[in-house]
């Protein structure tokens, strides 16, 4: 696929699913651009304006916030997650993506005071063993843990489900931009300006899991993203580990039951250390 049709399809906003079935219906990528643009399917109007704009002036605008665009294709792109069937065809992305080892912390955005300052622990026990903590930038245990990973002076990757440009919650500005200062890096499915509606964080989680070594859940309900996160990894093979919790709190719900069902159990953030000290010399470098 052409660079140039690349972007332009993916600035149409489109789920990964609805991008599929307009490649498979016109043969390539270029050739849905180009069908699009003309009005040749059922699309909204905003969606074939958005993909009929060129792609100079979209390179232009991603170069004014500092971003870029990666295909599979090309370099810089997350080795890692680019090795799955269902990975992103492109990312846009800001600052520094690093390869790895790389661990999920992940949870729900309602955990308890006791979650935060696991994950915020979980986070800086990551870093100090050099792995780079990949979350979503979300409210609670997400954030806690890029906070702890921060803290530890180490790397971070958030992955959106917004544009990213559009840092959500907004409470965590102040986080997004030292995460960028201290040489993470920020991505998304989704171009700049998409708004974090609710069916873009279940595709989001994929891109978390395809990025990860090793996946944490710290707190999480029975229906949560976490588990989502999780379930996605365990048919990437990818190990996921879980904190357990009190058997009548809710946000332990999801996490003592992935226990139950074969997770491995984390005991603080000493216990991780091991762990991670365990799995790093098992974990694939290219």
């Amino acid at each position: 696929m052409s660079r140039s049709g690349a972007i332009q399809l993916a600035f149409g906003g489109l789920s990964p699913k609805a991008v599929d079935r307009q490649v498979d219906r016109f043969g390539s990528i270029d050739a849905a651009v180009a069908a699009i643009s003309r009005g040749r399917t059922r699309l909204s109007p905003v969606v074939c304006e958005a993909i009929g704009t060129d792609a100079r002036t979209r390179e232009e605008e991603l170069s004014s916030l500092d971003a870029r665009f990666l295909r599979q294709s090309d370099i810089g792109f997350p080795v890692r997650l680019a090795t799955y069937d269902d990975a992103p065809r492109w990312l846009f992305v800001k600052g520094t993506i690093h390869n790895g080892p790389s661990i999920g912390i992940v949870g729900s955005r309602a955990c308890t005071s006791y979650g935060l300052q696991l994950a915020q622990e979980y986070g800086a026990a990551a870093a100090a063993a050099g792995w780079v903590v990949v979350s979503g930038l979300a409210r609670g245990v997400d954030a806690a843990a890029h906070t702890g990973a921060l803290s530890a002076g180490g790397h971070c990757t958030a992955v959106l489900g917004s544009g990213i440009d559009v840092v959500y919650p907004r409470t965590n500005r102040d986080l997004h931009d030292r995460l960028l200062k201290r040489s993470g890096g920020v991505m998304s499915e989704f171009p700049p300006g998409t708004r974090p509606d609710a069916w873009r964080f279940p595709t989001r989680n994929r891109v978390i899991a395809g990025l990860s070594d090793v996946i944490l859940v710290v707190e999480a309900s029975e229906r949560g993203g976490a588990l989502i996160t999780a379930r996605i990894a365990l048919d990437y093979g990818v190990p996921v580990y879980a904190v357990p919790g009190d058997v009548d709190r809710p946000t332990s719900a999801g996490t003592n039951r992935l226990i139950r069902d074969g997770a491995f159990p984390i005991f603080g953030p000493d216990d991780l250390h091991t762990v991670l000290s365990l799995v790093s010399p098992l974990i694939r470098t290219t």
